[in-house]
Formats: C-alpha cells, sequence, structure tokens
C-alpha cells in the first residue's frame, strides 16, 4: 500500500532536493579550513608538557590528525587548509604526509584568534573555490556522512551549520546569578562544525567583521549579521564533541574505541 498523497509527495520532494543537491556537489568545488593555532587555555597543562588541545595524543596520533582524517573520507571535499603557528609548520606537515593523503592538505599561519586564523586560510582559498566548510580541530568524531549532508544542504542554500538540540532546560540570567526566564528548548540549538558558506558570502561576512571590529564566537554569526540568507540546520550527532577540558579526553578515547570496533565488525 502506498503512502497517503500529502505525506507520500513530502517525502518524494526531499528525496528528490537530496538528490539534486548531491548531484550540484559533483560539479561544486569544496575547501575546509581547519583553524588550529589556538593556545588551548582551557585545557591546561598535561603530564607529557603539551597543554594545547589539537596536538594531545589520542591512541598515538594528534587530536589534529584524527579530525584531518575524517575530512581526506569526504568524497566531496577537493582540499583541506589548516591554519598553524608558524612553528608549528614542519612537523605538522611530516605528521599529514605520513597519512598519505589523496586530497590535497594545504597549511597556512594562523592568527591570534581563531577569527584570523579563518581569514588568513580564505585569503589562500583558490578562486574557484565554491563552498567553505570550517571546522573545529578539536572535533575528531565527526560523521562523514553528516559532513556531506551540511555540504549539500549549504549547496542549496547558501549557509549551513551543524547543531542539536539542547537536552536540558537553558536558562536566560540577569544580575550575573538571578534567573529571567527559561527558553524554550525547541526555539535553540546547540551549534557545532562544520560550518559551511558559499565561498563569497563568507569572505563578505569577514570584510564586514573586519571593518565594524565585529568579533563573532563562530562563523555562522558573521554571516547572520550580513541579513543576507537564513543559515540552515543540519541534525548533528552528540559524538561530534569538542575536545576543550581534560575529561573530555575520557570520552574521546571511548569513541575512538567504538569507532574502531565497528569498523571491525
Amino acid at each position: 500500500m502506498g503512502l497517503p498523497g500529502g505525506r507520500g509527495r513530502t517525502i518524494a520532494a526531499g528525496r528528490a532536493r537530496e538528490l539534486s543537491a548531491l548531484q550540484l556537489l559533483v560539479r561544486m568545488n569544496v575547501s575546509v579550513i581547519i583553524p588550529a593555532a589556538g593556545l588551548g587555555t582551557r585545557m591546561g597543562r598535561e603530564k607529557s608538557g603539551v597543554s594545547r588541545k589539537q596536538f594531545m595524543l589520542l591512541d598515538g596520533a594528534p587530536i589534529l590528525i584524527h579530525t584531518i582524517r575524517k575530512f581526506l573520507r569526504c568524497p566531496s571535499v577537493r582540499e583541506i587548509v589548516i591554519a598553524l603557528r608558524a612553528e608549528d609548520m614542519e612537523w605538522a606537515r611530516e605528521l599529514v604526509a605520513a597519512e598519505k593523503p589523496a586530497k590535497t592538505v594545504r597549511f597556512v599561519e594562523g592568527g591570534d584568534s581563531r577569527q584570523a586564523s579563518v581569514e588568513n586560510a580564505l585569503a589562500t582559498l583558490p578562486a574557484d573555490t565554491e563552498l567553505v566548510a570550517v571546522h573545529d580541530a578539536v572535533r575528531p568524531f565527526i560523521d562523514p556522512e553528516i559532513v556531506e549532508k551540511v555540504i549539500a544542504e549549504a549547496a542549496q542554500s547558501g549557509a549551513a551549520i551543524v547543531g542539536i538540540v539542547p537536552v536540558d532546560t537553558v536558562k536566560q540570567i540577569h544580575r550575573k546569578d538571578k534567573i529571567k526566564s527559561t527558553l524554550p528548548r525547541e526555539h535553540l540549538v546547540m551549534a557545532q562544525t562544520p560550518q559551511v558558506f558559499r565561498f563569497d558570502l563568507l569572505k563578505e561576512a569577514f570584510e564586514s567583521a573586519r571593518t565594524d571590529q565585529f568579533i563573532g564566537t563562530d562563523e555562522a554569526s558573521l554571516v547572520e549579521r550580513l541579513e543576507r540568507v537564513e543559515v540552515s540546520v543540519v541534525q548533528g550527532s552528540d559524538r561530534n564533541i569538542k575536545i576543550t577540558k581534560p575529561t573530555d579526553m575520557e570520552l574521546a578515547h571511548l569513541f575512538l574505541a567504538e569507532e574502531r570496533g565497528g569498523e571491525k565488525s
């Protein structure tokens, strides 16, 4: 028995949209920027003396390398650009070369902030770049399938991010520690990465932010200021954690073991 007419048409339209987006991706040039020049002040200093979280070892490899591996597995990604501090360039190149990447992986010097690092990388992208994905260096558990979905959405809408609905009740406060109101969760999303945008749109957003001396917490906040497009949200995963504190490493080891167990089965 077929689906009721209205529901069947809705599903068919959704599948047609997904197919259209995937067909469009075949012809698009997609670059990924991974800002990795941060100092990781929230992580603290480990026994090994390494305090920058993107270089902490996870099963023998820096977190950054685990992150890069995920994008090397994404068919729609043409190149990966890593923004690093100058003193990290040489050994990072050696680490990436050992991966024998099938895609182009380039390095640029990062800035004193995430925003400056992404802007430096943007300035080096080829003129024929059409979509740019920006991803946190310390989110090594992004699912390549989700990457493909958010890129496909950005190909259609011009701007898309990965996000999840919060499970906790969120309160708005005032006077530092007094609750003002409870925010409805159905209107909230916790932003993750990657965040994907048309190249020209993202460049304009960064230029506007620099002119206005605006500092955003993510790339979407810069694009939102332009009021040119509505940024779409693609459902993410609670496994796509951002490793920012020592206890996150315990979860990271668990997730990595589960990933490798799934690959073997």
